[in-house]
């Protein structure tokens, strides 16, 4: 599989400045038009102001990019019939000459092939509510099972069962530590409800933690950083808990599985929060994005 690695995101690498890998999914699948393409080019800012280099990832045209241009942006944000691509599909993608958004298990995969350490997203996948019956589980924790990056995220979607995934975390063997906060969050809230065993409190900790995985010279692994969403711009958590428990019913009673219930999910939760949880979910992954650029000018700094 050959990458397209752009011009600016290669000369980055080369000379070890530093670089944020930025999925696509949420540009193409997570917003309406055209409120996706202001926010794509508002997180490539982000990371900018930092003194980074934002690498967003897609496939184009069956061709894996780490790095787009304004125009390709655009195409990502505005062109139909874009698919969505896990790391599974990439190389479906590549032979039938597809263009798709990457999630974070294709993103993680793609930045990781390019030399890319360090990754921004909103939050990650995981098990399922219902598991036992769906054996519904995120093709995300089994890549970054295996994947050595750093993932900077709002912990797992609140839609997912936190405590099941975390725990498949741990069996998997992916290190996880909450930034600033010994609670691991909860996407739209900033607290799971659900405790870390580790915190890191500063981008050079992080950075020494991906110096000391390399040294360990274990299983390669990810690193997952678990920034909580500023309770301030929060969802309240008693809309959340209600508004989810009548989402959960009406997934159920219309009886959609496999993949169709996150979307569902989420897209309940922003109609019936009047957009608020949209409002949450975009302030994690600013921050997720801040935080990330300086976890890079921290690492290529070492």
């Amino acid at each position: 599989m050959v990458l397209v690695v752009s011009e600016e995101v290669r000369d980055a690498i080369d000379a070890r400045r530093p670089v944020v890998a930025l999925e696509s999914t949420i540009i193409a699948h997570g917003l309406p038009r055209p409120r996706n393409l202001q926010v794509a080019l508002e997180l490539e800012e982000v990371v900018r102001q930092e003194g980074a280099v934002p690498a967003t990832i897609a496939v184009l045209d069956g061709r894996p990019h780490v790095g787009l241009d304004k125009q390709q942006l655009e195409r990502v944000a505005n062109e139909d019939g874009i698919r969505k691509l896990g790391h599974r599909d990439l190389p479906l993608a590549v032979a039938a000459g597809a263009s798709g958004a990457t999630t974070v298990s294709a993103t993680a995969l793609l930045a990781a092939l390019a030399g890319v350490r360090v990754f921004a997203t909103g939050g990650l996948g995981g098990v399922h509510r219902e598991w036992t019956v769906t054996q519904d589980e995120s093709a995300d924790l089994g890549l970054l099972a295996r994947t050595r990056i750093t993932v900077v995220c709002a912990g797992v979607k609140s839609i997912l069962d936190v405590p099941a995934t975390l725990q498949r975390l741990e069996t998997l063997g992916v290190a996880v530590a909450g930034y600033g906060t010994d609670r691991f969050p909860g996407f739209y809230l900033s607290d799971s409800g659900h405790p870390v065993e580790w915190t890191l409190d500063s981008p050079g900790q992080v950075a020494d933690v991906m110096r000391a995985q390399d040294a360990v010279d274990g299983p390669e692994s990810a690193l997952i950083v678990a920034n909580p969403v500023p309770e301030a711009e929060q969802l309240d958590p008693g809309l959340h808990a209600r508004v989810l428990a009548e989402a959960l019913h009406a997934c159920e009673e219309e009886g959609i599985t496999g993949q169709g219930v996150t979307p569902f999910l989420l897209n309940y939760l922003v109609q019936h929060t009047d957009g608020a949880s949209l409002t949450a979910n975009l302030a994690a992954v600013r921050g997720n994005v801040r935080l990330a650029a300086r976890i890079a000018a921290a690492w290529a700094g070492a």
